[in-house]
C-alpha cells in the first residue's frame, strides 16, 4: 500500500504522524511511504531522516493525497485537506467528530473511509491511541494552569505549591481517567492541595492507592462540585465519554461561585468542552476571560511538545498502521475487533453511533457500510 504523511496545518500544530522508525517498518513490510517535504520539521525530524529509511519525499500535500491510498495524520483534516480526500482513501487520524458536524458532513461527502484514533479500543475496552496524548495533555494542563495563575498572565497571583507559612493552591480535577490522573500527579508533585472527582467508585479506589493518600478523591455530583468551587484556584476538566460530546460539569452560573481570576483548563475541548463557557483556543492565543474566570481551552495541547508527543503517539499507532496497510480495512477490522469502533465514516455513512447521534445523521452499522466496500 502507498502510505502518505502530509504536513499538519492546524494552527500551532507541530507533530507529525510518522517517525523514521515507522517508515522503516512500513518499507520493510513492502509498502511505499510518501512524506511531504518538511512534514517532520516541527518535531525535529529532517527529510533526510525519512529518506534514509526509504521514504519518498514529495513536494506538497497535493502530491501526498494524489498518490497515497492511506493518509496518516495527527489532527482532524482541515477544510482544504477534506477537499483532497477521495473515495479510495483510507484516513487514519484523530477526528473528534461529535462536536464537528461540518467536518463530519465533509468526510461523508468525500466517500473516504475514516478511522479515528480516539475511538479505537483494545481488548479491555480502553483507548490505546488516545492514551499517550491524554498522558501528555494531563501533564500540560497542570503546567499551563500553574502558569496562568500568575498575575502577569491574568491569574490570581498564587503559586501552586505555596511556600512555608503560605498555603498552597487548591486544584480540582474533574475526571479520573488518564488525563485526570496525570494532571493530579503533576499537581501533587508541585505540592498543591488536590481534589480529584469521578463518578466511578472503583476508579476512585484505584486513584487513592496510586496517589498514596496525597490527594482527596471525591464522588462527582453536581452539589459536591458546586460546594468545592468557592475554595479552588485551578480547575482541570478531564471528562471523557467515548467518542461523544463531553457533558458540561461547570455551568456559567457556577462561575460566580469561584474566586476572581481563578483558572479553568478544559482538556475535553476536542470533544466540545466540559465547561459551558469553553470554546477552542490556540497556543498562540490560549486564554480568554468569562465573568472574571480565566479559561485555557487549547484544542491541541500535546502539540506544544511535539518531540515528546510525536514519538509517544507513533509508538502507539504504528502496529495499527502496519495492520491497515497490510490487510486493508475490511480484513483488519475482522482480525482486530478493537479497530471496529475506530471506523467512524465509510462511503458516505457514519458508522459510529455516538457521532451519528451527536451530529444528527443516520447511524449505519459498520458491517452494512463495509458490505459493498472492497478492501482498501
Amino acid at each position: 500500500m502507498k502510505v502518505g504523511v502530509p504536513t499538519e496545518i492546524k494552527t500551532d500544530e507541530y507533530r507529525v504522524a510518522l517517525t523514521p522508525a515507522g517508515v522503516r517498518e512500513l518499507v520493510d513490510a513492502g509498502h511505499e511511504v510518501l512524506v511531504q517535504h518538511g512534514a517532520g520539521e516541527g518535531s525535529a525530524i529532517a527529510d533526510t531522516d525519512y529518506a534514509a529509511q526509504g521514504a519518498h519525499i514529495v513536494p506538497d500535500a497535493d502530491a501526498v493525497f494524489a498518490q497515497a491510498e492511506m493518509i496518516v495524520k495527527v489532527k482532524e483534516p482541515q477544510p482544504e485537506e477534506v477537499a483532497r480526500l477521495r473515495a479510495h482513501h483510507l484516513l487514519f487520524t484523530y477526528l473528534h467528530l461529535a462536536p464537528a458536524p461540518e467536518l463530519t458532513h465533509g468526510l461523508m461527502a468525500s466517500g473516504a473511509t475514516c478511522i479515528a484514533y480516539e475511538t479505537v479500543e483494545d481488548a479491555r475496552g480502553r483507548l490505546p491511541l488516545l492514551a499517550p496524548m491524554s498522558e501528555v495533555a494531563g501533564k500540560i494542563a497542570t503546567q499551563a494552569g500553574a502558569f496562568m495563575l500568575e498575575k502577569p498572565l491574568g491569574g490570581r497571583g498564587i503559586l501552586l505549591g505555596g511556600v512555608p507559612g503560605v498555603a498552597a493552591a487548591n486544584v480540582m480535577v474533574i475526571g479520573g481517567g488518564v488525563v485526570g490522573m496525570r494532571a493530579a500527579l503533576i499537581a501533587i508533585g508541585m505540592e498543591a492541595t488536590v481534589f480529584v472527582f469521578d463518578r466511578n467508585i472503583d476508579r476512585l479506589r484505584e486513584l487513592d492507592v496510586a496517589f498514596n493518600g496525597r490527594a482527596d478523591t471525591c464522588f462527582a455530583t453536581t452539589l459536591a462540585i458546586e460546594e468545592r468551587l468557592p475554595d479552588v484556584d485551578l480547575v482541570i476538566g478531564a471528562v471523557l465519554v467515548h467518542g461523544a460530546k463531553a457533558p458540561h460539569v461547570i455551568t456559567r452560573r457556577q462561575l460566580a461561585l469561584m474566586k476572581p481570576n481563578a483558572v479553568l483548563v478544559d482538556v475535553s475541548i476536542d470533544q466540545g468542552g466540559c465547561f459551558e463557557t469553553s470554546r477552542p483556543t490556540t497556543h498562540t492565543d490560549p486564554t480568554y476571560e468569562v465573568d472574571g474566570i480565566t479559561h485555557y481551552c487549547v484544542a491541541n495541547m500535546p502539540g506544544a511538545v511535539p518531540i515528546t508527543s510525536t514519538y509517544a503517539l507513533t509508538n502507539a499507532t504504528m502496529p495499527y498502521v502496519l495492520q491497515l496497510a497490510g490487510s486493508g480495512v475490511v480484513r483488519a477490522v475482522q482480525d482486530n475487533p478493537g479497530l471496529k469502533p475506530g471506523v467512524n465514516v465509510v462511503g458516505g455513512k457514519v458508522t459510529y453511533a455516538p457521532v451519528a447521534d451527536a451530529v444528527g445523521v443516520p447511524y449505519v452499522p459498520l458491517e452494512e457500510a463495509l458490505g459493498s466496500l472492497h478492501a482498501v
